[in-house]
């Protein structure tokens, strides 16, 4: 872990020192999250993310923007084995780190990986971080619009890049038994404000 975090670090801090300008702000919306790669029938989970971020200035149109989001994520297992359907709700620190290119002075598109920290999972209320990995990787693709000066409208996809299932050997008779390698996948729809 200190091999992925030790780089983050140093980029934000080299983004801080050639920065033209830093703002800082919050945020928070809707996620429609999901699993890719699970072998039986699954639906959307709706959820929301909230957190902050500094948008650094490194040129005119070109910006790095780092943030720290509480972000709530899963899906429904539509009647596994005949059962009803079953959700997994699965809670995340994630931390991306976003390449911004301005178009326009209001409109945007940015692109940059993510790492997230898993803080709990469940199931039916039932605990099962044990069935789920520490850490997931992912990719974020998206778009924004400053309304004003201060406000601003996010939509953003996140591809997961790795399996998150940590399923031991003696766990057959749970749904992720036969469905190990699977990843998150998430769209978020976000309002921003910059101090």
């Amino acid at each position: 872990m200190k091999r992925i975090i030790l780089p983050i670090i140093t980029f934000m801090v080299f983004g801080f020192a050639n920065a033209q300008s830093t703002r800082f702000g919050v945020k928070g919306g809707l996620n429609i999250s999901n699993f890719t790669g699970y072998q039986e029938d699954v639906k959307s989970l709706v959820g929301f993310h909230i957190g902050g971020f500094a948008e650094i200035k490194v040129a005119k149109k070109f910006a790095i923007q780092p943030e720290f989001l509480f972000s709530t994520q899963g899906t429904t297992i539509e009647g596994y084995n005949g059962d009803s359907n079953t959700t997994v709700k699965v809670n995340y620190l994630n931390i991306p780190i976003l390449a911004k290119y301005y178009i326009t002075d209001a409109f945007s598109v940015e692109a940059g990986p993510q790492i997230g920290f898993l803080l709990s999972a469940k199931s039916r209320s039932e605990d099962i971080n044990d069935l789920f990995k520490s850490t997931d990787y992912g990719l974020n693709l998206g778009i924004g619009y400053d309304f004003t000066e201060n406000f601003a409208l996010g939509l953003r996809y996140t591809i997961g890049l790795s399996d998150i299932a940590d399923v031991p050997d003696d766990s057959q008779d749970y749904p992720f038994a036969y469905n190990a390698n699977f990843k998150n996948s998430n769209f978020a729809l976000s309002l921003a404000y910059k101090f």
